[in-house]
């Protein structure tokens, strides 16, 4: 990947995680898991299993931002965070139709499209996991 290919993945990545670290600990922190698994419920978002899935939110947001940044495990975190935000469309800013500033699932899809672009191409030169696989590649050629 070219030098500036591989800063504007790093920039993705830090984007998309500082949004997803923020959210996450919105979550844990600001709001409290007892105030966020009570909004997950019947009271509030009426999510199914609201207290998995609280849980679940935040820390796959939380855990995953900070993945996003350091350019860990990019697919897996990709897919975790992806389905978080397919949950929060399905359960959530469906039925509020597509804009965003009716509550619909226009962030979120937002969101899933930049996780794709960076969890499902070439991380470039400032995501740990090229290291990782070019160490692994150098091992299984030897």
């Amino acid at each position: 990947m070219s030098g500036f290919g591989s800063v504007a993945q790093f920039l993705a990545r830090l984007i998309l995680g500082i949004i997803f670290i923020a959210h996450g600990w919105q979550k844990l922190v600001t709001q409290g898991m007892d105030a966020t698994k009570v909004a997950f419920g019947p009271a509030g978002m009426d999510v199914p299993y609201p207290d998995l899935a609280a849980y679940y939110a935040t820390w796959v947001e939380l855990v995953g931002g900070i993945l996003l940044i350091l350019g860990l495990l990019l697919p897996i975190v990709a897919t975790l965070l992806i389905a978080d935000m397919i949950g929060a469309i399905v359960f959530v800013h469906w039925d509020a139709g597509f804009w965003n500033a009716d509550s619909g699932y226009e962030w979120p899809l937002a969101l899933i499209a930049g996780l794709l672009a960076v969890g499902f191409t070439s991380a470039g030169r400032a995501a740990a996991d090229s290291y990782i696989m070019r160490r692994r590649r150098r091992t299984d050629v030897v």
